[in-house]
């Protein structure tokens, strides 16, 4: 997952399926500046609280993305998941102080798997994945059966941006165009719904 890593072509050339991977020179998709249509009014939305960005570069929420589903099928897990030590992240800015229960994802092979062949995660749940420097970091969603929400966030813990709804067995390089030390992976829909936006800040124990 670090930048002496190979390019995802080369790594699906080598057959090593991996669920993240940086690619600094490949254009962003639009995630990094939603405009899609709002979701269906039965979405559970709870009331957005502005919040005045506090990190150094921060990217503010667009329109809502429409809602995805999970994966018709998904690819078999050929060694099954990696025992993951768990932490906790709070986000104190957001209505409620919402808390949810991490895998704490700090080594490359922990960074490589991710969530890849998951068929559902709990509500409450998700994946923290951690590097000691700061730098612009894309996303895939190379073997990935469940939508997710990724949120990234720099080294003092403000959220820099968020992407909602990022779509299963997706390929395709995601990001912001900011700099970060951490990206939260959690269930689609997950940060709307409880009131988390760009520029909050979060406190991660673990």
């Amino acid at each position: 997952m670090r930048s002496f890593l190979l390019p995802a072509a080369a790594v699906l050339a080598l057959g090593c399926a991996c669920n993240r991977t940086e690619e600094p020179a490949a254009p962003l998709t639009a995630d990094s500046a939603p405009s899609a249509p709002a979701p269906p009014p039965s979405a559970p939305t709870a009331p957005l609280t502005p919040a005045a960005p506090s990190a150094a570069c921060t990217v503010p929420f667009g329109d809502p993305a429409p809602i995805v589903g999970k994966a018709v099928s998904c690819p078999k897990d050929p060694t099954g998941n990696l025992k993951l030590p768990l932490g906790k992240v709070t986000f104190s800015d957001a209505p409620d102080a919402p808390m949810v229960e991490v895998e704490l994802a700090r080594d490359d092979a922990a960074r490589e798997r991710g969530l890849m062949y998951r068929t559902s995660m709990p509500e409450s749940s998700g994946m923290l994945f951690s590097w000691e420097e700061e730098r612009v970091r894309n996303f895939w969603m190379h073997n990935t059966c469940i939508p997710l929400d990724l949120l990234y966030i720099d080294k003092q813990g403000y959220i820099a941006g968020i992407l909602e709804q990022v779509p299963t067995l997706n390929d395709a390089p995601r990001g912001v165009r900011c700099p970060v030390a951490h990206v939260l992976e959690l269930n689609a829909g997950w940060a709307r719904a409880h009131g988390v936006a760009p520029g909050m800040k979060v406190k991660i124990e673990g």
